[in-house]
Parts: structure tokens; sequence; C-alpha cells
């Protein structure tokens, strides 16, 4: 297994400061959340957390790296949820494990610029069942955002929204991220 390029991930307390995590959730329609949930690329459990607090259904958080994994269980652990499946999983090469219109929502949270975003939303959409939410967000395309892809793998929302209707998704919206400034966030649905 290979983690995508530049995935590396800084300390949890400076990843989380770059975040109003509960805002970015609203913003994107996560209010409250029907049916499963996959989490593409989970990292410390950020969204993971609040996340399985606003359904019923079972969110399961798949990342590559083993340390993320582990972080995202102690969390869920201490969190006392019963609905977080985490797992070490190379989505990108053996897919998300869940069965076919499975999921209500997936999230692509600063992870489409790995080599192959359109399979990875191929993928999400496959997993969605009709109606479902795919909500993205990744870093601003601007030098001076504190971390982040080079910017020349960066996408632009444009990039991530002609990406999402090549892999059968509709657009729905781009979404402004209230209290996180260095990002940007889109809707797409199934």
């Amino acid at each position: 297994m290979s983690k995508g390029r530049d995935s590396g991930m800084p300390a949890v307390e400076q990843w989380e400061s770059y975040f109003d995590i509960a805002a970015v959730l609203d913003s994107l329609g996560c209010p409250e959340v029907t049916g499963d949930v996959v989490e593409f690329g989970c990292g410390y459990g950020t969204f993971t957390i609040p996340l399985a607090r606003r359904t019923a259904g079972a969110v399961f958080a798949l990342d590559i790296d083993r340390l993320m994994v582990a972080a995202t269980s102690v969390r869920a652990s201490q969190a006392g949820l019963k609905n977080i499946t985490v797992e070490e999983r190379d989505f990108v090469a053996r897919g998300c494990g869940r069965g076919t219109g499975s999921a209500g929502l997936a999230l692509l949270f600063n992870i489409l610029h790995i080599e192959d975003p359109v399979s990875l939303l191929k993928e999400a959409r496959r997993a969605l069942r009709p109606g479902g939410m795919a909500a993205v967000i990744h870093w601003n395309y601007d030098v001076r955002t504190p971390r982040g892809p080079p910017l020349d793998i960066r996408p632009r929302p444009e990039q991530c929204r002609a990406w999402g209707e090549q892999a059968g998704l509709r657009w729905v919206r781009d979404q402004d991220l209230p209290g996180s400034p260095w990002h940007w966030g889109m809707v797409l649905e199934k």
C-alpha cells in the first residue's frame, strides 16, 4: 500500500485548528445524516467523531495510514461511539469495501489531489445510494495557505466539479466553509 502523493499530516492540534468542524459539516448539509457514511481518508477522526454523533447509521472511516487508523480508533473508543468502523484500507486500489448503493454520504476531504481523482469519485458514486451525497473539501488554490499539497497538484473547485461529473455525479453547489478560511467545499449527488 502506498499513500497518495503529498498526503502527510501535521500534529492533530495543528490540523484541527484549520477548521470549524461543526460549521463545515453544517454548511455541507450534514447536520443530520440519514444512512451510512463512507469517509475516504479519515486522518485523525477530525470529522469522523462529530459525524458519527449526527447519524444513526454506521460511519466507515478508511485510511491507508495505520497511525491515522489507530488515532481514529482511540478517539472513537474514548467518545463511546459504537457506530464507527475504522479500517486500514487502500481504497484507491481496492475500493471502499462497501456494497453498491449502501451509503447516504461519502466524505472526500483534502484527498482529491491524488493521482487518479476520477476513479476515487467513481468509487464514491458506486457506494452511494440514489440521491446520496458526496461532500468535498480541499485547500484553497493559494500559496498563502499554511499547508496543503503543492499548487501544481492542488485541485481547484472547477476541476473537482468536472471530475465529479465525469464520475457520474451531479454538481449541486460550491460551498463557503464558515470558520475554515483555508478551504473550499462542494456538494455532489448521485
